[in-house]
């Protein structure tokens, strides 16, 4: 069964889309059609989006699914009206928060991505600034003002979770390779001289080395590098550091960069700059 779902803001659409996927995955057996539409700021443009929820309701011959974060009442009105399954976030959790507030919301547009006087602001840009800075070994003698230092093969994930523990929560994260350089004599793969002073920042990442393979393969196809062998080989080193030195790691081959980075805040207890956006 398929359903379509529109994400609908007068902002940039990252709260109403953020939100109806977290509710529409509750929801396995269905599949989903998503599309978000955000900037929908002005009375002309609530019509049209009307024409075009209404058109998908009749070739679905279903409701779509409508979840906005409108703030203007007039857009809501017309958004309302159309002929899809409405879910008002604001009507939904302002109207009762602000009866027990005793208080009126703003209903400012924006109001929670405005730059405005957030310190949290400059936060992100040092964190993102950080991230690139320290990513993959390129330079490590800033690891004293890391938060967390990732570690792993290459390509098991350490760049992006970087950046979106930086993006989402001004977490200063770095990250390093673990590579062939690092083996000793006999072959066994042995923690970075580099890293010694900042065992307890480190965290690794491990991922199924098929994954690995086909990740490298679009990298590198038909290399040393690619070869599952090869693959194998580097996580299983990988992970005898990790159970070695008792480094917390996590496998990333079926989480999501949002899941590996909260499960990871957790278990290293991180402080969190700001919430996510």
């Amino acid at each position: 069964m398929t359903r379509t779902a529109f994400f609908i803001s007068d902002g940039t659409g990252i709260t109403a889309e953020s939100l109806g996927r977290s509710l529409l995955a509750q929801f396995e057996n269905l599949e989903i059609r998503m599309i978000t539409k955000p900037y929908i700021d002005t009375l002309e443009k609530a019509h049209e989006l009307v024409e075009v929820i209404n058109g998908v309701a009749v070739r679905d011959g279903e409701s779509p699914i409508i979840i906005d974060t409108i703030v203007d009442s007039n857009i809501r009105q017309i958004i309302s009206d159309s002929d899809g399954f409405n879910i008002d976030i604001f009507s939904t959790f302002l109207e009762p928060l602000e009866q027990e507030l005793k208080t009126h919301s703003s209903y400012t547009v924006g109001r929670t991505h405005s730059i405005g006087k957030d310190e949290a602001y400059m936060d992100r840009i040092q964190s993102v600034h950080f991230a690139l800075d320290n990513d993959d070994g390129a330079r490590t003698h800033q690891y004293d003002k890391a938060d967390v230092i990732l570690i792993g093969v290459s390509r098991c994930g350490k760049t992006p979770t970087s950046l979106y523990l930086a993006l989402q929560f001004g977490i200063r994260a770095a990250n390093y390779p673990l590579t062939e350089d690092d083996l000793d004599e006999d072959g066994t793969l042995k923690l970075p001289r580099v890293l010694a002073p900042y065992q307890r920042k480190l965290f690794g990442l491990t991922i199924d080395p098929r994954r690995l393979a086909a990740i490298r393969h679009e990298r590198r196809p038909n290399s040393r590098y690619s070869s599952m062998d090869q693959c194998v080989q580097e996580v299983s080193q990988a992970e005898g550091v990790y159970r070695q030195l008792h480094i917390p790691f996590i496998d990333t081959t079926r989480f999501s960069v949002e899941e590996i980075s909260t499960r990871m805040i957790a278990e290293m207890g991180l402080v969190r700059r700001f919430s996510p956006r």
